[in-house]
């Protein structure tokens, strides 16, 4: 019976750290696009989770960022046609 338990726990601890590092991850990415380099991102995503989505969505961009030149979602090539 204790070692169902154990399992369970140990799956739900299994995709709460996959999403701690998703989390991370794209707020990493979000940082760096906004001109603030990855630590900055990496220590906020690593702090506070959730948060940090929200907190790098709302702060501002700097001048000459990737998000201030190519938007939020990037430049997509003009010749790229749909396959």
């Amino acid at each position: 019976m204790s070692v169902v338990v154990y399992a369970l726990l140990g799956s739900k601890a299994l995709w709460l750290l996959y999403a701690w590092l998703g989390t991370t991850i794209v707020a990493t990415y979000l940082s760096k696009r906004k001109g603030y380099g990855e630590k900055p991102g990496l220590a906020t995503g690593l702090l506070l989770p959730m948060v940090s989505l929200l907190i790098w969505l709302v702060w501002p961009a700097r001048a000459g960022s990737s998000w201030k030149l190519d938007g939020p979602l990037g430049r997509r090539r003009a010749d790229a046609g749909p396959g």
